[in-house]
């Protein structure tokens, strides 16, 4: 929109929201709360919610819609919706990171944590802290985002399982692993077949290994 007219009419705003959804921004109030109008907008750019009235930030099917296409629209939803333990649970099983959004309550249920971290690891950052140390729930965040090994307890960091998957996920991992497993050769090989580069946060001992530096360097 260039000229930023209040648009009154109907189809004309449809049409606009269907081509940009922040359009929203310029309808009357009264399209604001059409949830029709909303609908298209959000399916287009759900940071549009945020232009939308506010009965219509409670609506699930809608913010979800929003939710799909720009997960920081949950920032405009309804706070009722962010105490909403099935919602949340829905959410969070599209983009983990909604899980940021939920209230402290339900960042300590573990049940939805759980689901968050399958979907995005670094949701383990985003929780109850209580949660960096749960071993279960840390397999599973280094499994989906390897990179999510900093922000789990230092216990982890040198338990060797756990730090060979975070490196099969994301080689550059390997940079917030325990000295004593930056020296492990299988750990430092499986990093470096993730990532070349990652043969830099090993042990100097393993920089300087011929195959280790060939696998680096191909």
């Amino acid at each position: 929109m260039t000229d930023n007219k209040i648009i009154t009419d109907r189809e004309e705003m449809l049409e606009a929201v269907k081509n940009d959804g922040l359009a929203l921004e310029y309808a009357s109030d009264t399209l604001k709360a059409d949830r029709e109008v909303v609908l298209e907008a959000v399916k287009d750019d759900g940071y549009a919610l945020e232009y939308a009235d506010d009965s219509l930030k409670a609506d699930r099917e809608l913010v979800l819609e929003a939710f799909k296409s720009m997960p920081d629209a949950l920032e405009f939803v309804d706070d009722s919706l962010k105490a909403d333990r099935e919602f949340v649970l829905e959410a969070v099983s599209y983009n983990g990171y909604a899980i940021d959004y939920a209230p402290d309550s339900l960042k300590a249920d573990r049940e939805l944590v759980l689901e968050a971290v399958r979907n995005d690891g670094y949701a383990i950052d985003w929780v109850d802290d209580s949660f960096r140390a749960d071993r279960e729930l840390v397999l599973e965040a280094v499994k989906q985002t390897g990179n999510a090994l900093q922000y789990v307890d230092d216990t982890f960091k040198a338990d060797r399982e756990v730090v060979l998957e975070a490196v099969k996920n994301e080689g550059w991992a390997l940079e917030d692993a325990d000295d004593s497993l930056k020296a492990d050769r299988e750990v430092v090989l499986e990093a470096v077949k993730n990532r070349g580069d990652a043969l830099e946060y090993a042990s100097e001992e393993l920089q300087n290994d011929p195959e280790l530096k060939k696998l680096a360097k191909g």
